[in-house]
């Protein structure tokens, strides 16, 4: 996939989060255990199995810390 920046749909509370996706690789298929929490044009960009988190896109790269903040939750606020 091309760079581009684009707003994916979320499951997070706030609604559509802006995603900047450089070169970015695209979740195919995920599995029974995994939650879809991102997706962008019906194909997931966030995703979450048990203690593992992976995006499709650059969090760091936007001004929504959303993901960031779920992943300081998920590992107790340290």
């Amino acid at each position: 996939m091309d760079s581009f920046v684009g707003s994916a749909e979320t499951t997070l509370e706030g609604g559509p989060m802006e995603a900047v996706f450089i070169r970015a690789p695209r979740i195919r298929r995920v599995g029974p255990d995994v939650e879809t929490l991102g997706w962008l044009k019906h194909e997931p960009v966030l995703v979450r199995e048990r203690n593992i988190l992976a995006a499709t896109f650059h969090p760091e790269l936007s001004m929504d810390d959303r993901a960031h903040r779920l992943l300081v939750a998920q590992i107790g606020g340290r």
